[in-house]
């Protein structure tokens, strides 16, 4: 039995700052971040809005656009490492807001950024072993990324969601079976301890763990596929290769790796034709973690000029800690004319800039939503300080 993306949808918060604005403001050239980054905007989310608000509006989005209806999602699964509380999943609340079965299996999963393709990897199987039954699995990845005002690691921030509906009968993606190379090791690259709402990394030795990473998925996937062999090079194999992008300039140096282990001997000459496309949507939002290489292959479906029905395309997912997948699927007929009338584009293009000041004001905002007064003790009703009315911000 095949299992695939039937549809998928997005969220992102309704405002954004220009990095070329936050660079002036830090004393910056603006194109250390713009173009050393390869990043244009960053999503900021407003004080209302959380993992689960974002979470279930993609939701929204990917059920609407496959008609389907509550009664047809037999799994929610939500893969963070944002999540709003230490218990209870993200995917519990998403599942109150949009009204599922009592009868769905729902949980969270956690691996840094790779805790989305978890969830995935094992929706899929859910779907081939034949135990979903005819239910569709609901993957959503959401995530708020955040280093402070200041830090180093400011202009790598962003925010939002993508939603993932797996099902046999998929309509933009079909995953190849038996065709993923998984690679794991035990690094301190990324980090996020229970007393710090702000990420602990080390970047320059976290960029080699995510190449490390990929050179072993790589490798694992070629022998999976069982084709190591042949003319040119193997990455040629695939019309496109969609990353995970924590920034657009991660995959450039992503893509140079492979073509290198292939290689290449010009190692930039295949970059626009293969990844190019993949980055449009993810310049415009920044780092979204879990989401990061879905959002990407969203821009890929919707913003690539190649007619792509019927090819295959490469996807490579990474996890700081470290756990990294590479793995395929090929694009199904009308799968590009079925994202572009989502109409993603014209959704960042509705967002609104914030001034400097107002996004710091947000910033310092957002700093107290997880505090909890000293007199006040958990009890009937009682809700943590981060989550507001989720009701209300869902409907609008």
């Amino acid at each position: 039995m095949q299992a695939g993306l039937e549809s998928l949808g997005i969220a992102v918060p309704p405002t954004y700052v220009e990095l070329a604005e936050l660079a002036k403001a830090r004393g910056v050239a603006p194109g250390k971040y713009v173009d050393g980054l390869g990043v244009t905007r960053m999503a900021v989310p407003q004080v209302e809005e959380d993992t689960v608000t974002l979470a279930a509006r993609a939701a929204r989005m990917a059920m609407e656009a496959a008609g389907c209806t509550t009664e047809d999602v037999g799994m929610l699964v939500v893969g963070t490492e944002t999540a709003v509380d230490h218990s209870k999943p993200v995917s519990s609340y998403v599942q109150g807001l949009l009204g599922l079965s009592t009868r769905c299996r729902v949980f969270e999963t956690k691996h840094a950024c790779y805790g989305g393709t978890a969830a995935l990897l094992l929706a899929m199987d859910w779907v081939r072993s034949g135990s979903a039954k005819g239910k569709k699995a609901l993957i959503i990845c959401s995530d708020i990324a955040r280093y402070g005002v200041g830090t180093p690691g400011e202009p790598t921030q962003g925010a939002g969601a993508v939603a993932l509906l797996v099902s046999d009968k998929p309509k933009l993606l079909a995953f190849e079976t038996g065709k993923t190379g998984a690679y794991a090791k035990d690094v301190m690259d990324f980090w996020r301890p229970l007393y710090s709402k702000d990420a602990v990394v080390d970047g320059h030795y976290s960029v080699q763990c995510y190449l490390d990473a990929l050179e072993g998925a790589y490798k694992a996937y070629q022998e999976a596929a069982g084709d190591a062999g042949g003319e040119g090079m193997y990455s040629d194999r695939f019309a496109a290769l969609v990353y995970h992008v924590p920034y657009g300039k991660m995959s450039r140096k992503a893509h140079r790796h492979v073509r290198t282990l292939d290689g290449d001997k010009d190692v930039d000459a295949s970059f626009d034709r293969l990844v190019g496309p993949s980055l449009v949507l993810p310049s415009q939002v920044g780092n979204i973690y879990t989401g990061s290489m879905y959002l990407a292959l969203a821009s890929l479906l919707s913003c690539s000029r190649e007619d792509l029905t019927g090819k295959r395309v490469g996807l490579f997912s990474y996890g700081s800690g470290s756990c990294a997948e590479f793995f395929s699927a090929v694009v199904q007929p009308e799968a590009q004319a079925r994202v572009k009338a989502l109409g993603l584009e014209n959704l960042l293009e509705k967002r609104r800039a914030l001034s400097i000041p107002e996004y710091e004001a947000i910033m310092a905002a957002r700093e107290k939503l997880d505090d909890k007064p000293a007199e006040e003790t958990p009890g009937e009703g009682f809700r943590y300080q981060g989550t507001r009315d989720h009701k209300r911000i869902y409907a609008r």
